[in-house]
């Protein structure tokens, strides 16, 4: 039975700029994600790219937003979260595993960034659980905020628990976040991911 999580807040995904928090240049990230254009690139990639996630020698994950524009072939959406499959050939001696992560523990994110289309990483902790609602993300979506810095771009990347493990997909950033407690301050500038716990089963029985 999936676990219901009390949400701590909620995300409406109000972007502002390019990016929040800090990322860097990352070889690391080239062995962990990969590139996906979407429709025809321009310019130092500006507006032309995503990024998914090898999870098997014929699938890789990535956020639908991302799906939806790539040139790649979708298997499948997820049914309420940002969140697609698409049809990629990955070289890949052994396959990941996922293990969602706790509030207050330390996560690494992997992506490509639009302005440079360059492979890029941040570090963090998770913040907070919230809703999510936008046009690809609809109830009993839930997110986990972060203060991991994120760039556009990095949509559909991964997120890495502190013990290797994929902890979920990034699906963007906000610049607030209101919390329901009462004299608890907003978050600020905060990356979102959908955690591996909202579509452990769809993945399971998407790819089985």
């Amino acid at each position: 039975m999936k676990r219901i999580m009390p949400l701590a807040a909620l995300a409406l995904l109000t972007l502002t700029g390019c990016s929040v928090g800090k990322y860097e240049y990352s070889r690391e990230a080239l062995k962990r994600v990969d590139m996906n254009f979407t429709g025809i690139p321009t310019v130092l990639g500006v507006g032309s790219l995503g990024t998914s996630i090898p999870i098997t020698p014929e699938y890789s994950l990535t956020a639908a937003h991302v799906a939806k524009l790539s040139v790649q072939r979708v298997k499948a959406y997820h049914p309420y979260c940002d969140l697609a499959i698409i049809y990629h050939k990955n070289d890949m001696k052994t396959l990941p595993k996922f293990r969602e992560g706790e509030i207050g523990a330390p996560v690494k994110m992997y992506g490509y960034s639009f302005i440079t289309a360059m492979p890029v990483e941040s570090s963090g902790v998770n913040l907070a659980r919230t809703g999510i609602r936008n046009e690809w993300n609809k109830r009993p979506c839930v997110a986990m905020a972060s203060n991991a810095g994120v760039v556009k771009g990095m949509s559909g990347g991964a997120v890495y628990n502190g013990d290797d493990t994929i902890g979920g997909v990034i699906v963007g950033f906000t610049n607030q976040i209101k919390r329901h407690k009462a004299g608890s301050a907003p978050l600020k500038d905060v990356s979102l991911y959908i955690p591996y716990a909202d579509f452990k089963d769809w993945l399971q029985k998407t790819t089985s």
